[in-house]
């Protein structure tokens, strides 16, 4: 089979854990491009033993941060980009759908990807879906700016993108066939990380009015941000709507933890509303 024309470009720092095992996954793609941020353990060691494209970022604080500053910096030779996360697996049954949706890609500007999401060392067979507008066409967009010059530590996270979504010019179809997203760094990694995302979607949210580039979901989940409810609402939603209590426990601590992140956010609001 010929590669798919596509580059995969995967941001990451400190990732040992994860490369060894997704980058044997990436045979089929054309280029292969790991943007790696200042990391201290064997990351670029093993990046190079793949024989894959290194490429290192340092951020100035600044737009661009780290996926639009490949896209503006970094010479890509395909047309088309997949932005994939180091713990972000594909399966066979995702490449069949790329395949599938691959040959109407004239048609398309890009293409949302759907994930399985695995959680204290297994997958949750129920729940919402994570999805991303991860692949693309270089020419229709770039991820939507967002400026980091006034709180970095707000925006920081490496200087890469969290909730950032691509802003394209064009229709956008679907892909059937889902990615493993593996949270393998245990739960105190987990709920670091949470609450560093906690800290952007409450700047987020205060400067989304000016911005207005939200997808649907966005507008709906900004529009319920500002209440002490929302939490609670989501947690009915995914543990009893969509079936996460028939994930046993790990279901149960998953929607826990989700309606814990908006009642974050929404503390966080009201700190940066009562410091100004």
């Amino acid at each position: 089979m010929d590669k798919f024309p596509i580059t995969v470009i995967i941001p990451v720092r400190n990732e040992e854990k994860n490369l060894p095992h997704m980058l044997p996954l990436l045979k089929d793609f054309d280029e292969v491009i790991v943007v790696d941020s200042q990391s201290t353990d064997r990351t670029q060691e093993i990046v190079k033993d793949f024989g894959y494209r290194l490429v290192e970022f340092e951020w100035n604080g600044h737009f661009p941060k780290k996926r639009n500053w490949t896209l503006r910096n970094v010479p890509i030779k395909n047309e088309w980009v997949f932005f994939l996360d180091a713990d972000e697996y594909l399966t066979q049954d995702f490449l069949k759908g790329l395949t599938t949706a691959f040959k109407d890609a004239h048609n398309y500007v890009g293409f949302w990807v759907t994930y399985n999401c695995y959680f204290m060392g297994k997958e949750l067979k129920h729940g919402d879906p994570i999805r991303k507008l991860a692949l693309f066409k270089k020419s229709a967009g770039e991820y939507e700016r967002i400026d980091a010059e006034d709180d970095n530590k707000k925006w920081g996270y490496a200087g890469l993108e969290l909730h950032e979504h691509p802003v394209l010019n064009g229709e956008i179809g679907f892909i059937h066939g889902k990615i493993d997203h593996k949270e393998n760094r245990g739960l105190e990694a987990y709920i670091q990380k949470h609450n560093e995302f906690s800290s952007w979607e409450a700047t987020r949210f205060l400067k989304s009015k000016e911005k207005g580039a939200l997808t649907f979901r966005q507008k709906v989940k900004y529009g319920l941000m500002d209440s002490w409810w929302l939490g609670r609402l989501y947690y009915i939603y995914i543990y009893w709507w969509k079936g996460l209590f028939l994930d046993g426990r790990r279901g149960y601590i998953y929607a826990q933890f989700k309606k814990q992140y908006f009642f974050n956010i929404k503390a966080k609001i009201e700190e940066i509303r009562n410091s100004n």
